[in-house]
């Protein structure tokens, strides 16, 4: 009961839902329950409750990364190997978030210093789907149980993905100026408290700026699904009456670009309008794990057989996943 309590007030901010409610109410004149009163409700307050979320959350988060450098995490994973380095590599990517923009220097960095192919992409699969962040946010908007699935699900998909690349001896399809470049073991000042601390609200400033568009996209997108979007419509699109939904919402989900904080209002909206909790599951992984600009900048450094099998093993695994959760979502209700 505590830990309900304090997942309401502190996650949830339920507090802060009531304050919005108050002002579309006797601000605006608006009934919450009528179509724009409701977006407007949905929209202000989703916004400013990630925003909040976001910037704790990044903070500590950071304060914990800033002991965790590619060149750190380098080491780290040198040290174990085959499916013990892949769950290394899957965990590490859960504390070392980085962007898809980092992909290429990283997988570079980890190639050249001779780390395992397997161990890698369990670290690229999980570092942009699975992060701390993600696992608060995901409990301020379903609850303490569906986000512990999700990170535990995929963590398993992470390591799954990077045993299966391992154990298929990819290597040759690395392109050869990566492994050409040689490797250089620079060492890692250690950092002070207060240089911690600059650095993570740095990391707060750098990522908000980075995210805010996204996230609003992802808010407008969600009150339009949430007040204005047809619950018959959704069912028949990706809901329980259409057995390709899971299917169809990891296709769909793989040309965009966006990140988990940019999908949880759209995931929320649905969840909302009773889309199955797999469709959801596989629509974030999808959208996250296998963005079309991520796609496209580890294609400069691995040969398109290689990227085709990766992508094509995260994809099935997305399936499957979404189809388990919608059999068994029943456990996380």
């Amino acid at each position: 009961m505590i830990f309900d309590w304090l997942n309401d007030r502190l996650l949830k901010m339920e507090w802060l839902s009531e304050l919005i409610r108050l002002l579309v109410e006797k601000v605006f004149g608006l009934s919450i329950n009528d179509k724009i009163g409701g977006s407007i409700h949905f929209f202000i307050y989703d916004t400013i409750k990630i925003f909040i979320l976001l910037s704790a959350l990044i903070f500590v988060i950071s304060y914990i990364q800033s002991y965790f450098p590619p060149e750190r995490t380098k080491k780290i994973l040198r040290r174990v190997k085959g499916i013990k380095g892949n769950i290394l590599g899957a965990l590490l990517g859960t504390i070392t978030p980085f962007c898809s923009c980092s992909s290429i220097p990283i997988f570079i960095g980890f190639t050249s210093a001779g780390l395992p192919l397997g161990v890698i992409f369990s670290f690229l699969i999980s570092s942009p789907m699975v992060d701390l962040a993600s696992l608060m946010l995901l409990m301020s908007f379903f609850g303490h149980k569906i986000a512990i699935a999700y990170v535990v699900v995929g963590l398993i998909l992470a390591v799954v993905g990077g045993t299966l690349i391992e154990k298929f001896r990819l290597e040759k399809y690395v392109e050869g100026y990566v492994r050409e470049i040689e490797d250089v073991d620079a060492e890692v000042p250690e950092m002070t408290h207060g240089e911690r601390i600059s650095y993570s609200k740095e990391q707060v400033r750098d990522i908000i700026k980075g995210v805010w568009l996204y996230v609003l996209i992802g808010v407008g997108i969600g009150a339009a699904i949430h007040n204005w979007i047809p619950q018959s419509v959704i069912e028949n699109v990706i809901g329980e009456n259409n057995p390709f939904a899971v299917l169809l919402a990891t296709i769909v989900s793989i040309p965009m670009y966006a990140d988990i904080f940019g999908t949880l209002p759209i995931a929320e909206a649905l969840f909302a309008k009773g889309v199955d909790l797999g469709t959801i599951m596989s629509f974030m992984m999808a959208v996250t794990a296998l963005s079309l600009p991520s796609l496209i900048m580890l294609s400069k450094v691995v040969k398109p057989k290689l990227l085709a099998i990766f992508v094509s093993i995260v994809t099935v695994g997305i399936i499957i996943v979404g189809y388990i959760f919608n059999a068994f979502s029943y456990i996380f209700m």
